[in-house]
């Protein structure tokens, strides 16, 4: 290696450091970006057939705020109703100040000023969000920027994809063929974590949810959206949720719906995992359960959030990795400028 060649890798070096340092506070956001235009891109190319590339992406885009603002907006207005409700259902009248202060001085011999205690209480959470509230204001500034940065991204990454793969593949000092092959492996993997991981994910958290509805436990809604989050993480799954539910409902006397629940939870909810999973992975990729696993736990404490999809990718990409370099490793061997 000529000290040209030292130089321009060491800028390069410099740079990408650089570049990383820009790219690492906003990660999750553009790993979200990548996810989406993954998830959309084959439907970019069929529009791409009848109307512009930059349309195209648009009404993507528009398509993914919606599928993401909608489903929000509904999850909050179903807590805030039951929140509601649970405020009408309160008997005001057992929460006089004086029947209180009255208990408490039977109880402990003490007398209590409520009205104080409660405007004391009151003004130290006051001083504590005050103290705060730069925090929030910067958390909030954050997470703005950040959904703005994953809508820009999102809109050139569909825009201009294929622009991008061809970069891509200009850059990477592999056959053609290999490439080929490369992609075909990732692209199963990707599409086996998706369907076989985050898809069901979704349909089990789903049906759970149904359960939780039709026995009447309150704010469903929020819980079946907590429950297909759960239904991400193996071996915890949505069991976190239908279980204290059954258990709730039990308490409050209702034991025919907390055993309608117990049993449709473990015949119904648990089947949906244990049939459609197998079938839906083995379509794609054969993904062995303990990669999930491991992907899934390892991937929140290196990537966050996003971890509970990039990890179980990240070691299958190894996986289809080692698998293609194992097909073509001797012709890779004896390929001029490989060695």
């Amino acid at each position: 290696m000529n000290l040209s060649k030292g130089f321009l890798l060491a800028l390069i070096a410099v740079f990408a450091y650089l570049s990383l340092l820009l790219v690492l506070p906003f990660s999750q956001y553009i790993l979200g970006a990548i996810l989406i235009a993954y998830v959309l891109y084959p439907i970019q190319e069929r529009l791409e057939r009848r109307v512009s590339p930059s349309i195209a992406a648009g009404g993507l885009v528009a398509l993914a705020i919606a599928g993401f603002v909608v489903p929000l907006l509904v999850v909050v207005a179903a807590v805030a109703s039951d929140a509601r409700r649970l405020l009408e259902q309160v008997n005001t009248d057992s929460l006089e100040m004086a029947e209180l202060e009255r208990a408490i001085e039977e109880q402990t011999g003490r007398t209590v000023d409520l009205p104080s205690v409660l405007a004391d209480a009151a003004q130290n959470v006051g001083s504590v969000v005050l103290g705060r509230s730069t925090e929030w204001f910067s958390a909030i500034t954050h997470v703005l920027v950040g959904l703005g940065l994953a809508v820009f991204l999102l809109y050139y990454l569909l825009k201009d994809g294929s622009e991008l793969l061809a970069w891509m593949r200009e850059l990477t000092p592999l056959p053609d063929d290999v490439q080929d092959d490369f992609y075909q492996r990732l692209d199963e993997v990707m599409w086996a974590v998706l369907a076989g991981h985050v898809l069901i994910a979704i349909i089990q958290g789903t049906i759970a949810g149904l359960g939780l509805l039709a026995t009447g436990v309150p704010n469903a809604a929020f819980w079946t959206f907590v429950m297909i989050i759960l239904s991400l993480i193996p071996l915890i799954g949505s069991f976190m949720v239908w279980g204290p539910a059954v258990i709730y409902l039990g308490l409050t006397g209702d034991l025919l719906l907390a055993a309608g629940l117990f049993g449709y939870s473990v015949i119904v909810v648990g089947l949906s995992d244990d049939y459609l999973r197998p079938i839906v992975v083995d379509r794609y990729a054969e993904l062995n359960p303990s990669v999930i696993i491991l992907g899934v736990l390892g991937g929140v404490y290196a990537f966050g959030v996003m971890g509970l999809f990039y990890g179980p990718v990240v070691l299958g990409a190894l996986i289809a990795t080692l698998s293609v370099m194992n097909d073509h490793y001797d012709r890779l061997e004896n390929e001029p400028g490989m060695q």
